[in-house]
């Protein structure tokens, strides 16, 4: 019988897919005992759920390992028992039955195989849908600074290539060691119960390559690691481009840019056959190693039969079990890039499902049922992580039902001031209130469900129209999708779609310009219905006819609720009942628009400069 065979493990250099371009890292800076111990916390409550499943395929392993080991046992005694006895008395029992038992156990080993690759299978990918779930969860419970300093792709990296690298040990690395070690141990031991001094062949065998083995796990390891680096630069490189393709068009810079990514994958390519190299020289050495140790027991056994002192049967099970001796030695070997891959994926995976919301929900929550939307800033101080405070010192009141418009330079803090009331963030010192409520206090559905923010994006998601109007309101039926589309005047257009309401807006709202996509956007803060809403500049991407659209319904969205309004253009800040000018996170200027056009100071002059644009022919 031949050993169970390898389930998941490498047969080449590893695979280097998406990897995570954050070697330098924060998680990196971190104690290594830390990072150990979160690591091994996280895989134990992964396995804690799956404990009964993952100790039958331990025990499968073991059965499996056990029939094959049993095989050249068996050949021994149907040689030097079974065959003399068919020719010296006729008796064939004895050859049938090992016949028949090495059969059973052919047949039995083979099914335990693989019922072990099915039931690693299962352990595997519950593990893995519990971790890709806590992933997902996770990562939307974490507040906003998080994801604006989290970049994109380390997250995807996380979703992808760390649990394909787990995914990757969890499939058949795992019963692959375990079943190598055990089919080792078993078959040292067989070979010495049966024949001490061919095990002693193998004992000096042994050490050889074990040294070929770790002199490849050490090269390999650091082979590895290029070989990571450099497929990251590859796939940094390629999103990169492709992602301001527009600019690299523009600009004519393919030829450029196809030189630079020429150059990182030829380095991938480098590494890559480096790797192959490293492991064409131990799978060599170790192929080399164990027929050298085949040829060693045959020779030792082979004078020894000579002199009557071995039988044949047992020459032959030795030299069975000296062969297949190495080939788990080989399967150990590359499974130690699979455990290297799984562990630092182990160490990041953890390292994000240990980060800490930055907002944390309320410990205490008050329900807010009945929102009118009066807004403090009440001694306001506030600076985005350890840097620099942005807002000294904010005091401001926005009654109920006022339109508040928030103007002023780049960086003097108008949209901190949003992200603030729509608790994005938390203050550092003073209180942002809400009805009285210090917003850190309100039951988060609540404060989500008074105060919505629309932002110059106008995020779209894959899906239709009225999905993605829907949004606003969960639950909302196709008529009050309709009336809100109607409210801010996008009915017509929705309509004229090939689909109606049905219409799927492909990535982002790509089949919609602009202004369509924030006339959505619009429907769905008018469907949301809240006390509170936020305009973060979204009408500046606009042009003039796209603009012209999204005022008119701009004015419905605004009628009867509290809005705070961050634009640069003043045909959107002027139908507000308030203005507040911004400078350096102060209110340098506070007024009705009317008023402080005529009064002199910053906003009379962005006044001035707006007329003038609007007289030029």
């Amino acid at each position: 019988m031949t050993a169970p065979t390898t389930h998941g493990a490498p047969a080449s250099p590893p695979s280097a897919g998406p990897p995570p371009a954050d070697a330098a890292s924060d998680e990196a800076l971190e104690d290594p005992r830390v990072v150990r111990r979160r690591s091994l916390g996280l895989l134990g409550s992964l396995l804690r759920p799956v404990a009964r499943p993952a100790w039958w395929t331990v025990a499968l392993v073991v059965l499996a390992q056990l029939a094959a080991v049993a095989g050249p046992a068996l050949v021994a005694y149907g040689i030097d028992s079974a065959l003399p006895a068919l020719a010296d008395d006729g008796d064939a029992r004895p050859l049938v039955v090992a016949a028949g038992v090495y059969l059973v156990l052919a047949v039995g080993g083979g099914l335990l195989s693989a019922q072990v690759v099915r039931a690693s299978a299962r352990v595997s990918q519950a593990v893995l849908l519990d971790l890709r779930g806590r992933l997902f969860r996770h990562t939307q419970r974490l507040s906003l600074e998080f994801h604006e300093r989290y970049t994109s792709g380390r997250i995807i990296s996380r979703q992808t290539s760390d649990t394909d690298a787990l995914r990757e040990l969890l499939d058949g690395g795992v019963t692959t060691l375990a079943s190598s070690g055990l089919a080792m141990v078993l078959t040292a031991t067989s070979l010495a119960l049966l024949d001490w001094r061919s095990g002693l062949v193998l004992l000096v065998a042994v050490v050889p390559g074990v040294v070929l083995t770790r002199w490849f796990q050490l090269r390999s390891q650091r082979q590895y690691r290029l070989n990571r680096t450099a497929a990251a630069r590859v796939i940094v490189r390629f999103v990169e481009t492709m992602t301001g393709i527009r600019a690299v068009q523009a600009f004519r810079r393919e030829e450029a840019a196809g030189h630079v990514y020429g150059a990182e994958a030829e380095v991938y390519r480098r590494t890559t056959a480096d790797a192959i190299r490293v492991n064409g020289v131990f799978d060599t050495g170790l192929t080399l190693i164990g027929n050298v140790t085949v040829a060693g027991v045959l020779l030792v056994g082979g004078l020894r039969v000579l002199d009557d002192g071995l039988d044949v049967g047992v020459l032959v099970a030795a030299v069975l079990y000296a062969r297949r001796f190495f080939q788990p030695l080989q399967q150990i070997g590359m499974f130690y890039n699979s455990f290297q891959s799984a562990t630092a994926a182990l160490e990041k995976l953890s390292a994000l499902l240990a980060q800490e919301p930055s907002v944390p929900d309320p410990q205490h929550p008050v329900a807010l049922r009945e929102v009118r939307g009066d807004v403090r800033f009440r001694g306001v101080e506030f600076g985005y992580g350890d840097g620099p405070g942005v807002l000294p010192a904010l005091d401001l009141h926005v009654p109920a039902g006022q339109s508040l418009a928030l103007v002023g330079e780049t960086g003097a803090g108008k949209s901190t001031v949003a992200k603030l009331l729509a608790r994005f963030y938390d203050v550092r010192a003073g209180a942002v209130l809400l009805d009285g409520v210090d917003v850190r206090d309100v039951a988060p559905g609540d404060l989500r469900r008074a105060v919505v923010m629309v932002t110059q994006e106008s995020y779209l998601f894959s899906g239709s129209v009225a999905a993605n109007i829907a949004l606003g309101r969960p639950g909302a039926s196709r008529a009050q999708v309709e009336a809100a589309a109607r409210a801010v005047g996008v009915h017509e257009l929705v309509a004229s779609l090939p689909d109606g309401y049905d219409t799927l807006v492909d990535k982002r709202g790509g089949r919609l310009s602009a202004g369509q996509r924030q006339l959505v956007a619009f429907a769905r803060a008018f469907l949301a219905d809240p006390a509170v809403l936020i305009l973060d500049e979204a009408t500046s991407s606009l042009d003039v006819p796209g603009e012209a659209l999204v005022q008119r319904g701009l004015r419905t969205l605004l009628a009867g609720r509290t809005a705070v309004v961050i634009a640069h253009r003043l045909s959107t800040v002027m139908g507000s009942d308030r203005v507040l000018v911004v400078d350096g996170g102060r209110v340098v200027e506070d007024g009705a628009p009317a008023d402080l056009a005529t009064a002199g100071g910053r906003f009379a002059e962005l006044y001035d400069d707006w007329q003038a644009t609007l007289r030029t022919p």
